[in-house]
């Protein structure tokens, strides 16, 4: 297989720098057919970087975003010191996934990752990105409430207090962590049944790809109860449609931290452009909430201004001056 130098250099930062593999650990690579290049850089970078054991497996794509790997390969997880999975759809709000954390297990997600997205967005600066993502998980941390308006439509109250704040930093090398790669945002869950507003998703859409006519999302108590727009709206209705309500749950804020991102219609990379939020649908129980479904799907808000409790975060798409001056607590 083909390997560029640059796919491989990037595929290195992931394993070297990203996840911190050192030169004893054990590697596991879980790929599927439609990102098996990705899969054989990562492979090959391991190989050289780990005299321990390095394995690649191959599984049929999933069906959606969050539907398990097989029983066999989720053991399979749990036995390996880093695990890399770049996948077509996303294992990350996988019980599979939690339970190889659980065990100790470092794991990057990668789901949908292109050749083009290694390459621009693993050459991003990760400190400056997990500096940034540790400050806005601190603030969040202290909110009682996230409001987010945006010139779409958007018009959305979030109330989270108490909740855990997760910062997809990039540097996942303590046993245990796990994000996506490329990354970059600081994101919870809000509190089941107390969101609402309107959201009005004029990025992209995952599932969906970018959106040409915005998706406007009635949020009552936590769900999304009325769906409307173009094509892009009629296509969610039937992502949600086979895993039933929950898939409608108010799942996720995130923000979006990574500096080289840029709006590509593939979720992976658009929830991390830096001056933009998300809000996803369906399972939560990654964050520390309590619905379970195989089904994440997030929206992008362009431009939003953000308010932590009383305090502006973020106007029209930029940070407000002076907000990551102070010293990160990690």
């Amino acid at each position: 297989m083909n390997i560029s130098n640059e796919l491989y250099k990037s595929a290195e930062i992931a394993l070297r720098d990203c996840m911190g593999l050192k030169p004893d650990e054990t590697v596991l690579i879980l790929t599927d057919e439609p990102l098996r290049k990705i899969g054989y850089a990562l492979f090959e970078v391991s190989k050289n970087l780990t005299s321990a054991e390095s394995v690649i497996v191959e599984i049929k794509p999933r069906r959606t975003n969050g539907e398990e790997p097989p029983l066999q390969i989720a053991e399979l997880m749990k036995q390996f010191d880093v695990v890399m999975c770049p996948t077509s759809k996303s294992l990350t709000h996988t019980d599979a996934r939690r339970n190889a954390s659980a065990s100790g297990s470092r794991i990057a997600t990668l789901p949908g990752v292109t050749e083009e997205i290694m390459i621009r967005c693993m050459n991003a600066d990760y400190n400056k990105i997990a500096e940034r993502t540790f400050i806005l998980c601190e603030l969040l941390e202290k909110t009682k409430v996230v409001r987010v308006t945006a010139p779409a439509g958007t018009d959305i109250s979030l109330p989270v207090e108490g909740r855990t704040a997760h910062a997809s930093s990039g540097l996942f090398r303590e046993k245990g962590s796990w994000g996506n790669l490329p990354t970059g945002e600081a994101y919870l869950a809000p509190l089941e049944n107390l969101s609402n507003g309107v959201v009005v998703v004029d990025g992209s859409m995952a599932g969906v790809g970018l959106v040409k006519t915005p998706i406007r999302i009635v949020v009552k108590n936590g769900y999304a109860e009325e769906i409307s727009g173009g094509e892009e709206a009629e296509k969610l209705k039937k992502l949600f449609e086979p895993h039933g309500r929950d898939a409608r749950n108010v799942a996720e804020f995130g923000i979006g931290t990574n500096d080289k991102a840029i709006l590509t219609g593939l979720i992976l990379e658009d929830e991390k452009v830096m001056g933009t939020i998300h809000i996803a649908f369906g399972d939560n129980k990654s964050m520390g909430g309590s619905v379970r479904v195989a089904s994440h799907l997030d929206g992008l808000i362009k431009s939003p201004t953000v308010w932590f409790d009383d305090k502006i975060i973020m106007k029209d798409g930029n940070f407000i001056e002076g907000i990551f001056s102070k010293k990160s607590k990690g």
